[in-house]
């Protein structure tokens, strides 16, 4: 009783005001809604309010008509009272508990209401008034009356209203006479006639696959309901039904694809009966002088290369990458085309981008903790999948090895990027995609690895403005094509506001792929370097894309203010020729619009990305390097008998995937260790294994295997100091030492070392040298060690103690070796000299001179410029003339004072 109270009082309230059902179709007088360019100066399109309608009496809409309509749009018409009421509970039903919005609760009473009387607004209030206004009219008129109401009233698509003034201008025929396939066309149109566009030029995009299927469902459901038969459904499905449609007519438009974009959109938000007589004035995003750069760069570039390439359309866009403006949107070459589908929107229509979808995965795969420096192999791949293996190919068929991310990409090379992929993960790109934008990836079980290769349709504005997300630095940028809309009174409906920008991308990650990308010198190995993806005055970032088959070629780019996108291709998705390349057929057209474009825009850089931070070899692009420590003696690997000075680096390449270093789930982290486990491992490695049989690679650049044989501890010589012996004191500064040597290989040198000095030494095995302790070495106990070094630097020593009692002596030098009166021949040369210092702390130079007593000559045989230390050694490779010599040492101390050391005699025969 209550309830019942409640909703009588509801209904009342909400009747007041209402239009009286007699009424109904008084009109008020139409006002032509205008678009303008973001300046509010340049008229693009006047949409006229003059709609087409032309009356019908309802005996003159053919049955079939009328079947289709009721069976697709509300099978109980002839039954409910205006309402039906068990689809309305459901769709509250599905509203609550779903959380989803149900569609097809409006009866046809209803639908005419909404359309003839009331707005398209989206609010509890309109559709109150709906359903009083329905159960009304279901009072006071019939059946009969209502449909031929509806049929005169219902928006069929454009100015269209009413299914005569429709079946005239699609079909250029009465509606008595349309064809069983032609109704039921018409009848799929009212449910949403701006997006169900037969010409294509439907809001989101060329939607006539849509239609064509909703034509199909309409049919099916006649069969169903009785209306036709199953045979009649089928028949009629089999008719091209589109290729009956008459040319388009428009007015003046100037950016019409662009026009036709904005009103579906405001069609979609204030309904078409306001847009098309309310009055609107509507002030855009589009630049026009930047759309006439647009408009031109594609006619230009289809007209040069179209017929060479077999293409006859492209299409582009441009937008702010600072606050999503759409300034430039090209939907085709030709809108009046009606031969190439010219009124098609490419720039909302899905299609494959080829390579240009490139960067959203290496993007992704830098935020994951990849880098631009890591190393990937480009060798031929056989990828797991769950359905059959997957083999992808570089566009030339070649492998190249090891190469590094950021000239995979910019060579757009196709076997690392799948990988990267799948490193990645298919689903990771696809949430990353989504938060860019993009809305064509629904459902996900389509997609495998060659999603990073174009597989995965994209529209060419969300591809845009996902590049312009880049291009501000992973700050989201949304299109934005309405800037201000005002009624027919002035009253602004609505106006666009600078907001803040999501960060949807870390910073950091923007910054390197915009360093990748624009790196020209890293393409140059494929594109050379005078390439299309270049502006001559400022840095810019770019990539091509081609589909298999040559369907569809793109380029993408951006600098800091300006991002643009190419497509080219033919709207009927027939092949172009072979080479028709992104680089070759849409590039041109993408550089000359950005020449003109950015021609009077102050040059930005790109912000720098911080240094490359891996501690890990593959991401630093040194995985496959590996430096090592070689014998020089025996080429083998150094161990740690072998001496410093035998030991030579060598770098050499580990060929394993990439797998074996890096956990795809965590790739900063350490290595994976057991990496058999991933799926991919065996066959990744596989790929490498034969790439580096194929180029010879171990030969040279593989480490050896075995360990330095010729320095071990076995081949050490064995030294035992015979004189002086333990603790023995030396109470003078020279000495004589010997020692007993035994090895396995010739003796060459064999040195007495105290405190890290060298204070004497023989060659060739001598066991018995005189040596000298220099004045740095103060007196007291000291350690004495003798080594021997065999020919391939084995060294071998003994160490004792002595006490040093003798004090330091006056500065002075003496040549220790060789010895006074030695005899020389030809095999003692090279002969090294050796000489001791008493004392270098006030000493410039040390002089070591050869006199000839026979033609009584001295020359100068070598120099030592502030010696630091006090035993030194020449050689003299060459042996002298035979003869009889002196030579002898000269100290040059601080203040000039010369102190010469004794002379030693040496015969040479």
């Amino acid at each position: 009783m209550i309830g019942s109270l409640a909703i009588t009082i509801l209904f009342a309230w909400y009747s007041r005001g209402l239009p009286d059902p007699d009424t109904l179709l008084r009109r008020n007088i139409p006002q032509s809604t205008k678009i303008y360019d973001r300046t509010g100066e340049v008229l693009l399109y006047e949409i006229h309010g003059d709609e087409k309608r032309t009356l019908i009496k309802l005996e003159d809409v053919p049955d079939i008509m009328i079947w289709a309509t009721v069976a697709v749009e509300d099978k109980t018409f002839y039954s409910h009272k205006g309402l039906n009421l068990k689809r309305i509970f459901k769709a509250i039903l599905v509203d609550v508990l779903q959380g989803k919005k149900a569609q097809g609760a409006s009866t046809l009473t209803q639908q005419f209401i909404k359309n003839a009387v009331l707005t398209n607004e989206k609010s509890f209030d309109r559709k109150l008034k709906e359903m009083i206004l329905a159960l009304q009219i279901e009072r006071v008129y019939n059946k009969d009356q209502i449909l031929q109401m509806y049929f005169n009233e219902i928006p069929y698509g454009s100015t269209l209203y009413g299914v005569e003034s429709a079946a005239q201008s699609y079909f250029g025929k009465r509606a008595k006479d349309l064809t069983l396939d032609e109704a039921a066309l018409l009848a799929a149109l009212p449910q949403a006639p701006d997006y169900y566009s037969p010409y294509g030029t439907g809001s989101r995009g060329d939607n006539r696959d849509a239609l064509v299927q909703r034509q199909k469902t309409v049919l099916n459901l006649m069969a169903e309901q009785g209306y036709i038969s199953k045979d009649e459904a089928e028949a009629a499905k089999q008719m091209d039904t589109l290729k009956k449609l008459q040319p388009k007519q428009i007015g003046d438009i100037k950016a019409p694809h662009f026009v036709t974009y904005v009103r579906s959109q405001l069609v979609e938000k204030y309904g078409q009966r306001t847009v098309e007589e309310g009055g609107l004035r509507v002030v855009t995003s589009l630049d026009w002088k930047k759309q006439q750069m647009a408009e031109e760069a594609v006619t230009a570039g289809v007209e040069d290369r179209g017929e060479k390439y077999n293409f006859s359309n492209s299409a582009l866009v441009a937008i702010n990458p600072k606050n999503g403006h759409v300034l430039s949107m090209v939907g085709s070459k030709d809108f009046f085309d009606q031969e190439n589908d010219g009124q098609v929107n490419v720039t909302i229509r899905p299609r494959q981008p080829g390579s240009s979808f490139k960067p959203i995965v290496y993007t992704a795969a830098f935020l994951k903790g990849y880098t631009p420096e890591m190393t990937l192999w480009d060798v031929n791949t056989v990828f797991k999948t769950d359905l059959k293996n997957y083999e992808p190919k570089n566009y030339d068929l070649e492998e190249r090895g090891p190469v590094s991310a950021r000239t995979a990409l910019q060579g757009s090379l196709n076997i690392p990027a799948v990988k990267m992929l799948y490193l990645v993960g298919v689903g990771h790109v696809l949430d990353f995609a989504e938060q860019l934008g993009y809305t064509t990836f629904g459902d996900r079980s389509r997609f495998g690895l060659s999603l990073v290769l174009g597989g995965g349709e994209v529209k060419l504005l969300e591809h845009t403005a996902a590049y312009a997300t880049f291009a501000n630095e992973g700050k989201l940028v949304k299109p934005v094509s309405l800037l201000k809309v005002e009624d027919a009174n002035g009253a602004i409906l609505e106006e666009w506001k600078e907001e803040k920008q999501k960060q949807v991308v870390d910073r950091e990650a923007t910054l390197k792929i915009s360093d990748v990308l624009s790196d020209n010198e890293a393409r140059t190995y494929v594109f050379g370097g005078q390439n299309y993806l270049t502006l001559p005055d400022r840095p810019v970032a770019a990539k091509t894309g081609t589909t298999n088959n040559y369907h569809d070629a793109w380029t993408m780019g951006y600098t800091p203010q300006l991002a643009a996108g190419v497509w080219v291709g033919n709207n009927d998705n027939s092949e172009m020729r072979r080479g028709a390349d992104g680089s070759v057929i849409a590039a041109p057209i993408w550089q000359a619009f950005m020449k003109r474009a950015t021609a009077e825009m102050p040059v930005v850089s790109f912000s720098a990305p911080q240094p490359n931070q891996s501690t890990k070899p593959i991401l630093q692009g040194k995985a496959f390097e590996q430096t090592i420590k070689i014998d020089k003696i025996s080429g083998k690997l150094a161990t740690e008998f072998t001496p410093p000075d035998f030991i030579e680096e060598k770098i050499v390449h580990e060929a394993h995937s990439e797998l074996w270093y890096i956990d795809k789930n965590d790739p900063q982290g350490p290595p994976p260790s057991e990496p058999s486990q991933d799926l991919q491992f065996e066959n990744w490695e596989a790929g490498v294994a034969q790439w580096v049989e194929k180029e010879s690679w171990n030969t040279t650049s593989t480490a050896p295997l075995e360990t330095d044989d010729v320095h071990t501890q076995e081949n050490r010589p064995q030294v035992t100091i015979l004189s002086p012996t333990e603790n023995q004191t030396l109470d003078n500064r020279s000495v004589v030492i010997s020692v007993s040597v035994q090895a396995m290989r010739r003796i060459t040198r064999t040195e007495a070392i105290m405190e890290g000095e060298t204070i004497g030494a023989s060659i060739n095995g001598v066991q018995s040298f005189s040596a000298r302790i220099p004045n740095s070495i103060q007196v007291g106990y000291r350690e004495l060690t003798v080594a021997a070094f065999d020919d391939v630097g084995n060294r071998g020593e003994a160490k004792i103690m002595v006490n040093l009692t003798a004090e330091p002596a006056p500065i002075s030098a003496a040549i220790v070796y060789p010895e006074n009166n030695q005899q020389l021949d030809s095999t003692s040369f090279p002969l090294t000299v050796t000489v001791s210092l008493t004392n270098f702390d006030n000493v410039d130079k040390l002089d070591l001179f050869l006199e000839n007593p026979q033609n009584n000559t001295t020359v100068l045989l070598a120099s030592e410029i502030a010696p630091q230390k006090t035993l030194f050694t020449i050689t003299f490779n060459s042996a002298f003339n035979s003869g009889f010599y002196y030579i002898y040492p000269v100290l040059v101390t601080h203040d000039k004072q010369n102190y010469q050391g004794a002379r030693v005699g040496l015969r040479v025969e």
